[in-house]
């Protein structure tokens, strides 16, 4: 009996010195939405993800991406599938119904692209056009303003949708800006230009939980905080949004 004794106690006592095992930010996201989130050889990145990283360094939890369907998103979180979404995802008053929202992280307008020698040249020309979309995202909403229901072609994937464009099989793409600047750089075709003369208004990102977690909430906001006055937010937007670094780049050198 003492031997049983002694040998659950020792049991209980090893337990109790194993290191607490650490909890883990089930990320949700669509790896098309470059350069946000895309995968690279078998690993999803981006800016997004690298967020992320950032808020489950904070927390002290490990990371586990899942990629889905953008339309996918808002119930995996809602239903708890998910810790958190971050996909270049508009905060909305629709999605707020299904989700709570952290502070906004970025701040991005919808753009159209079109090709260059084109029939849309404004937004009065884009009236009525064949547009596409990624499907789910704001752009699919924006789209409807100009054109009928049965003209707006969506797709899983923003470059599917601009390939389309360029093939001559659709008018115009409407896609986030930033979005649209990587992909028409990328593509290097000297036919697919963005237009800047359609204002489609500030659209600001957020990263979406579970309804009444405002304790994660609040750690994320802390990170979003954090990361914007350390310098890591500027280190990460010249790491993913090379185009307008160099941009930048030429402006300061023709002002000198």
């Amino acid at each position: 009996m003492k031997k049983f004794t002694a040998l659950l106690l020792s049991l209980v006592l090893a337990l109790c010195v194993v290191p607490a095992m650490a909890e883990t930010l089930i990320v949700a996201t669509n790896p098309e939405f470059p350069p946000f989130e895309y995968v690279e050889g078998e690993d999803v990145v981006g800016l997004d993800i690298d967020i992320a990283r950032e808020i489950a360094k904070d927390l002290g939890w490990e990371v586990e991406v899942q990629s889905m369907a953008f339309d996918a998103i808002v119930p995996a979180v809602a239903s708890g599938k998910a810790t958190i979404a971050i996909a270049g995802m508009t905060i909305n008053d629709e999605r707020k119904m299904s989700v709570d929202f952290s502070d906004p992280y970025y701040n991005a307008k919808q753009a159209c692209i079109v090709l260059k020698d084109g029939v849309v040249t404004d937004g009065e020309t884009l009236k009525d056009k064949v547009i596409g979309v990624q499907q789910g995202t704001t752009g699919d909403f924006a789209a409807e303003e100009y054109t009928a229901a049965d003209k707006v072609m969506r797709y899983n994937k923003a470059l599917d949708a601009v390939m389309e464009l360029a093939g001559g099989k659709l008018d115009a793409v409407i896609i986030d800006a930033p979005v649209a600047a990587n992909l028409v750089a990328s593509m290097n075709n000297e036919n697919l230009v963005v237009l800047d003369n359609i204002e489609f208004g500030d659209e600001f990102y957020g990263i979406a939980v579970q309804k009444g977690n405002a304790d994660l909430v609040a750690s994320i906001n802390a990170t979003i905080e954090r990361i914007n006055t350390d310098g890591t937010m500027d280190e990460l937007l010249l790491k993913y949004f090379p185009v307008e670094e160099e941009a930048a780049e030429d402006a300061e050198a023709a002002a000198e």
